[in-house]
């Protein structure tokens, strides 16, 4: 089992921290507000959490001298704290570090001192809130690259009774159906020509990205 760190308790260190636990990980979760840390520890949020001002190098080195696999620096808000906390943590070996960025000028500093990988929250939720408008029938959208794309749509009615075979998606729409989703979350991966599509299933379909926008046109 791997072991996390999670640095600062925001709202993306949150769910980063509860996501990882719900799915039996050891998490250790490290705030410099003690408020925040006793109400991670209240509801149950991880397997572990500390008060502790992770911009100290001593202080954060003598917390990491047990191994950890992944680190988490979800402090964006504060530059200078997120440069400092994710420099310390390269130093200290940890080899793989994930961290928070709010623009693209933080997000390039943050890869030159160490971290292997930059996420830039708001910037998502706000392409995904957009994505929502333009394309209503897609319940979620996975980038696998800058040209496609794994998509969960929502079946149209017409859909309905009827299989994949007959309704040939991938020469009217260009997208290849690779799973189906029924009205109670059981996927079906890898579905057969002779499946019938129910009302009430989500399509999990590869996409090219320049063709997304063909998936509202399915009837």
């Amino acid at each position: 089992m791997a072991n996390y760190l999670v640095v600062g308790l925001g709202r993306f260190g949150r769910s980063v921290a509860r996501t990882l636990y719900e799915n039996n990980q050891d998490v250790l979760a490290i705030d410099d507000d003690e408020e925040t840390v006793q109400q991670a520890i209240d509801s149950d949020l991880v397997s572990e959490a500390i008060v502790l001002d992770a911009s100290d190098e001593t202080a954060i080195k003598n917390v990491i001298k047990d191994n950890f696999d992944v680190a988490f620096v979800c402090i964006g808000s504060n530059m200078q704290a997120s440069i400092m906390v994710t420099l310390l943590l390269k130093e200290a070996g940890i080899p793989k570090i994930i961290a928070k960025a709010q623009s693209r000028a933080q997000g390039k500093v943050l890869e030159k001192i160490g971290a292997d990988e930059v996420i830039y929250p708001e910037e998502f939720m706000g392409k995904r809130t957009a994505n929502k408008i333009l394309r209503p029938t897609i319940v979620e959208h996975f980038k696998l690259s800058n040209k496609y794309a794994v998509v969960e749509v929502l079946a149209p009615k017409s859909f309905s009774d009827k299989t994949l075979i007959q309704l040939d998606v991938r020469k009217k729409y260009g997208i290849n159906i690779i799973g189906i989703k029924d009205k109670n979350n059981e996927v079906n991966i890898s579905p057969a020509p002779d499946t019938m599509i129910k009302e009430g299933d989500t399509l999990i379909v590869v996409a090219d990205n320049k063709k997304l926008n063909e998936l509202n046109r399915m009837k």
